[in-house]
């Protein structure tokens, strides 16, 4: 019997073809984190959707509510406009959430504890991304590092990142090729009917279909 992975999917594109390759050498547990984002709900139907292409044993949906009373993101304060480009001299963006995937690690260890999971797969992008510090390949090693001194001796959880060095294109021609299906991801970081086309997420994914030479199967508003 195939090994069991706790996957982290968001809804998005990064995820959904973490999720692809995780189906190639594991049974599937699927995660996903609601934490008063702008699109939450839009998120949580695209992420019902994956598990069940996916055919997933398992769904677990945690509440993070208190990182949009922390606030301090665009995602979760409305006060805080939404990027819509990466500004010329980098820095971190307003989409960030103060340390959010640390949150959802150790939920995907405790439950992946509790399953006896093998792995945990995380969709984060740090080549051709927006720049967040906590998708950083350094960060997974310390908290890799940190389940194994956190957790019974008998627990063994590694940490695969699949995606995390890849460029928007190259996501989406790995998707393509392994079937992943994008027409039931979200990306957007601002819209749940029609994404915006201007956000910076939105920017990311149309120009990963673009290098890929292949259509965007969702909505738009407009694409710039």
């Amino acid at each position: 019997m195939k090994p069991l992975a706790v996957v982290c999917v968001s809804g998005g594109m990064d995820s959904c073809l973490t999720a692809a390759i995780a189906a190639g050498d594991h049974r599937l547990a699927l995660l996903h984190a609601n934490y008063g984002q702008r699109t939450q709900a839009k998120e949580l139907a695209c992420f019902r959707r994956l598990a069940e292409h996916f055919r997933a044993e398992r769904t677990l949906v945690v509440d993070f509510a208190h990182l949009r009373e922390i606030g301090g993101s665009s995602l979760t304060d409305p006060g805080i406009p939404v990027r819509e480009a990466p500004p010329a001299t980098g820095g971190i963006p307003t989409s960030y959430v103060p340390f959010r995937n640390a949150h959802l690690l150790a939920a995907a260890t405790s439950w992946g504890e509790v399953l006896g999971a093998r792995a945990i797969f995380v969709g984060a992008v740090w080549e051709d991304s927006s720049g967040y510090p906590d998708c950083r390949p350094e960060f997974y090693r310390a908290f890799e590092e940190a389940i194994r001194r956190g957790t019974r001796p008998e627990t063994d959880l590694r940490i695969v990142t699949p995606v995390i060095s890849m460029s928007k294109g190259e996501i989406v021609r790995r998707g393509l090729e392994l079937g992943a299906p994008f027409e039931k991801t979200w990306s957007c970081y601002q819209a749940e009917d029609e994404a915006c086309g201007a956000c910076e997420s939105c920017r990311l994914r149309l120009k990963g279909f673009a290098e890929a030479g292949a259509p965007d199967p969702i909505p738009y508003r407009s694409r710039r």
